[in-house]
């Protein structure tokens, strides 16, 4: 195929300095037929368009090809064949062509399909102010306290000004995309009126027909508290939510690069937070360009619906407490109060902390843990065993995490040399469920300034002060009192008393 600087020599040789075919190929060492061509065409450039290809070696060969390639067509992406694998299935089958002229006739198949060209063409998608936000997770990395980590990040973008949050977690549970949306619409101001997510688990329970869809019903609640309209894409459709989509790279590539290293997730999203305020300030608005993203953000936040206060976050699991005091969720086990062992109870998951209620009443609250196998006591849930258990107080697990304040482990070590020791100061513990840790902190602080730490001293200083009695009106007055004081009698009988005493003993 010639270039187009030969073709443009011919044509001045010819046209302008009126040389012929012969001359012409002489001189420039062509064929007279190329010269003829060119020169007769009358285009200024050679385009070579080559005939459709035979494969007589894949002949035999192109009914299974396609018949494989149609039942591909129906499978998800992940169990779609590659060529790779269409090409070493034909080699068991007798097949001893190459590997190019399979890669060539597939693609040309695939070319040939209405929806291979369709499947690449968008339709652009645009939003009014207020009308829409888009959620979903990607998966970064940092150095958490001096650790490589894998992380989930939440994110949350509103359609129309292009602002969005984000925010980090261990996992993308459930729990965490509730929190997610509190953090976010406090970020915000408010939420949109609906909310365009992808079908992820945690939020879908079941894909029905169309855009109908079976959604968690704690997911609904919070739908339902800040007002939002949820709206599934399409199955394999990321598209419909192309926005956050691309937010992902944007937030890597801005926030995640180079590794941040941090010591807690609460140190890394007041990070995020600071650092999706800059962005949004020194960030061009791709649509109005004279604008930047936190300009059009203030136009737009009047249209939001205003923040109604965090929802209650959490989801919801029912167990049994164990016999050691424990429930369990994930593979961790968390205390509860010892007197509702063997009683159903509600564990109400957070993003970062575990509650345990019993028909509405807390037993239990704990620092979620995610770490696994993990056993996370309040040694206070057990104190009241040692009423039983006496000598659980110096080998029990719970025991050993207990920290007292400096009065009460003052009195505990003047007490350890006795015998009895450990019941003594048992007993001072079990006030604290009656009187509160303060009260017995205090008494124990007074009885140890004056100088003694028995444990009788400390619970007469629990006891409550008697109260002296108001004088009453008697019920009845005698019409004719008695001219004597009545005590003397009193005074009479003891002393004949104790002198009778004294002669026996004499």
């Amino acid at each position: 195929m010639l270039i187009m600087e030969s073709i443009a020599k011919i044509r001045r040789l010819y046209h302008v300095k009126g040389k012929g075919f012969k001359t012409i190929a002489r001189e420039l060492k062509l064929s007279k037929n190329t010269v003829k061509k060119i020169i007769r065409s009358d285009e200024t450039v050679s385009v070579y368009q080559r005939q459709q290809q035979g494969y007589p070696v894949l002949e035999k060969y192109k009914d299974k090809i396609i018949e494989k390639l149609k039942y591909d067509a129906k499978e998800p992406k992940r169990r779609k064949r590659t060529i790779t694998k269409i090409y070493s299935e034909l080699q068991t089958e007798g097949y001893e062509g190459g590997y190019d002229t399979v890669h060539e006739f597939v693609l040309q198949w695939r070319r040939e399909q209405k929806h291979y060209g369709l499947s690449k063409a968008f339709v652009p998608l645009e939003f009014g102010p207020g009308e829409a936000f888009q959620f979903d997770w990607s998966e970064e990395e940092i150095e958490l306290k001096g650790v490589l980590t894998r992380i989930k990040v939440a994110h949350i973008r509103l359609c129309y000004s292009r602002y969005f949050f984000i925010v980090a977690y261990p996992n993308e549970q459930l729990e965490m995309v509730l929190d997610a949306h509190n953090r976010a619409f406090e970020f915000l101001g408010g939420s949109c009126r609906k909310g365009i997510y992808d079908n992820m688990k945690t939020a879908v329970k079941t894909v029905l027909l169309g855009k109908e869809r079976e959604w968690n019903p704690r997911f609904l609640q919070m739908s339902s508290h800040h007002l939002f309209e949820p709206i599934a894409c399409t199955p394999a459709s990321g598209w419909e939510k192309g926005q956050v989509e691309n937010q992902v790279s944007t937030g890597r590539c801005n926030f995640f690069t180079p590794l941040v290293r941090v010591a807690n997730l609460d140190e890394l999203n007041t990070q995020l937070g600071i650092s999706c305020l800059k962005w949004a300030k020194c960030t061009q608005h791709p649509e109005q360009k004279a604008k930047t993203v936190y300009e059009v953000y203030q136009e737009e936040q009047p249209n939001l619906i205003p923040y109604r206060g965090p929802f209650d976050n959490y989801k919801v699991e029912n167990d049994v407490v164990s016999p050691y005091c424990f429930v369990r969720h994930s593979t961790n086990s968390y205390s509860v109060q010892c007197s509702y062992v063997g009683q159903a109870v509600q564990v109400r998951i957070y993003a970062h902390q575990i509650i345990i209620v019993h028909r509405e009443k807390i037993i239990g609250r704990h620092e979620r843990s995610f770490e696994r196998y993990k056993r996370i006591y309040d040694p206070w849930h057990y104190i009241p065993l040692l009423e039983r258990k006496p000598g659980a107080l110096r080998n029990g697990a719970p025991f050993k995490q207990l920290k007292l304040p400096l009065s009460m482990q003052k009195v505990r070590e003047q007490l350890t040399p006795y015998t009895d020791g450990d019941k003594r100061f048992i007993r001072i513990l079990l006030q604290v469920e009656e009187h509160g840790l303060q009260a017995v902190e205090e008494a124990c602080a007074k009885a140890v300034s004056q100088g003694g730490s028995n444990d009788t001293v400390i619970l007469g200083l629990l006891q409550p002060q008697a109260k002296p009695q108001k004088e009453s009106s008697p019920l009845f007055q005698l019409s004719h009192p008695p001219g004597e004081d009545c005590n003397s009698y009193n005074i009479a009988y003891l002393s004949t008393a104790i002198l009778s005493v004294e002669v026996a003993y004499v």
